[in-house]
């Protein structure tokens, strides 16, 4: 969503009489400038008011401050008299006939005073026929029962990519005077740079570029190594999501043809060809399997073959201890991917996170999770796509395996012996070994049932005893690391063979 379209709705809203806007964000500089934007506009005056600082009228977008009370050759307004105390201050919009639009920052936390309260749904109720209006702001915003349904939540994105590109040019122009920085790039590269910094709010695009250009005086390309890095902090830090590197990895995917046949039909669907013709992108696939064969790794070859950005959602820091937080964490999840979109969306062992939804030992948590995601996954409109995973099929909800929920659905069994070849040649050659050196038709042979995780295992397990034996690596060795194994094949057999079943009649192979 642009700056524009943020702003045309806020305005739809205040001349709908919507008395009480609340924003959900501590991004106040962005608020700030989307409601000076908006009134000036519709030619309102607009007024701030803080626990520290009482009531002002702000400024208008060129930042000149235009206040009744401001005093000559000041260049900050003066507060308007007994305005601090949050009773006082709504007592005196109650009083002004001027309309208005007043923006309370913090203010939620003062509604549990009943006295609060019900002055401000007073204010409410008569600016509902005025279109003025009260808008609230704060991280977490939790309002009381005889309040709420006065209010409307204006969902205010991360910033898109014109609010992140002009961030960058003020940045660049800022840290260039007096050439303390030199800038060092072409057009195309400040386009990557702002994708670099999609899912980070202004306040952390500034801070992140001014960093990693004052570290050696310089802002080059070769920058957005280091603010992905940092974006992968922040995002770890504030968020369920888990931002993974691919770019630059090796990423090798043994076998899965006819996965990778059908990932390449389906990257057609983000070009600019299949959306002349109205044609949606692919909204992702489930991949279902036994542990170890490779189900995670084809997660991240997907977002390294289509070079998109790899999020992976933490279903362990999903369920939160307080009411509430859980489905607002999801939904904040949600936000962040489409902010980041065209992006790669992880969800690992999904089965834990929306099993047992006709259970109501949670208070019926995982069942409202669940309902929010299928609505997203029907009815998204960023390019994001879903790769989820899952090893027991007997937890995931039928609704889930509907056709349509995913474009494909995937079984990924234990490797055949082309695949298995593969594998062994792929982790040999990771860990400095020759494959040709070894004799490759028996460890093929030897390997059957296994996972690839399990042959991974393998191969690092021979290695060890090799180097504790001062010897270098060699088919013995492997076999005999091979057989200590206990694959899941063996362990699990029946399970296995319950899962192939299944899979036979309703999923696609990714061979």
């Amino acid at each position: 969503m642009t700056i524009a379209d943020s702003v045309h709705n806020l305005q739809t809203l205040l001349l709908a009489f919507q008395a009480v806007i609340v924003f959900e964000t501590v991004e106040e500089e962005r608020v700030q400038k989307l409601l000076q934007t908006a009134v000036q506009d519709m030619q309102l005056p607009l007024y701030e008011w803080s626990i520290t600082r009482g009531l002002v009228r702000s400024a208008g977008p060129n930042n000149r401050w235009v206040d009744e009370c401001t005093p000559p050759g000041s260049h900050q307004p003066a507060a308007f008299e007994r305005t601090v105390d949050p009773v006082d201050m709504l007592e005196h919009i109650g009083e002004m006939t001027q309309r208005g639009v007043f923006w309370l920052k913090d203010f939620a936390r003062h509604l549990t005073d009943p006295v609060v309260a019900r002055q401000f749904r007073e204010i409410a109720q008569l600016f509902g026929q005025s279109r003025s209006a009260l808008v609230l702001s704060g991280h977490t915003i939790a309002l009381p029962p005889e309040v709420a349904p006065d209010a409307v939540y204006f969902d205010l994105k991360l910033p898109g990519r014109d609010e992140l590109q002009q961030v960058v040019m003020e940045v660049m122009r800022s840290l260039s005077y007096k050439n303390r920085v030199q800038v060092q790039l072409q057009t195309s590269e400040i386009q990557t740079l702002v994708q670099t910094l999609r899912g980070m709010t202004l306040k952390q695009a500034r801070q992140v570029v001014a960093y990693v250009a004052l570290q050696d005086g310089k802002l080059t390309a070769s920058d957005a190594d280091q603010i992905l890095e940092r974006k992968a902090q922040i995002i770890r830090e504030e968020s369920l999501l888990e931002y993974i590197p691919v770019n630059g990895s090796i990423l090798e995917l043994g076998g899965f043809a006819g996965l990778k046949h059908w990932l390449a039909r389906a990257r057609v669907g983000f070009s600019p060809q299949a959306q002349a013709l109205n044609l949606k992108p692919p909204k992702g696939i489930l991949i279902v399997g036994i542990q170890g064969c490779g189900k995670s790794l084809a997660a991240k070859a997907i977002a390294h073959e289509w070079k998109l950005p790899l999020l992976k959602l933490d279903a362990g820091r999903l369920y939160d201890k307080y009411v509430g937080e859980s489905e607002k964490n999801f939904r904040q999840a949600v936000k962040l991917a489409e902010s980041m979109a065209p992006t790669v969306l992880w969800i690992d062992e999904i089965e834990k996170s929306f099993g047992s939804t006709d259970s109501d030992a949670d208070g019926g948590l995982t069942r409202r999770l669940f309902g929010f995601f299928l609505t997203w996954m029907q009815e998204k409109s960023q390019d994001v796509f879903v790769v989820a995973t899952a090893n027991d099929i007997s937890k995931i909800p039928p609704e889930l395996l509907r056709k349509g929920r995913f474009d494909e659905i995937f079984f990924v069994d234990l490797p055949d012996v082309q695949e298995r070849a593969a594998i062994l040649r792929i982790h040999l050659t990771q860990r400095k070994q020759v494959p040709q050196h070894f004799d490759l038709p028996d460890l093929i042979a030897a390997t059957e049932g296994y996972s690839g995780a399990e042959i991974e295992q393998a191969v690092i397990s021979a290695l060890y005893n090799a180097l504790y034996l001062g010897k270098p690596l060699d088919t013995a060795l492997l076999l005999e690391a091979i057989r200590s194994t206990v694959p899941l094949s063996v362990s699990r057999r029946e399970k296995l063979v319950e899962l192939r079943a299944i899979a036979q009649e309703r999923f696609v192979s990714v061979k």
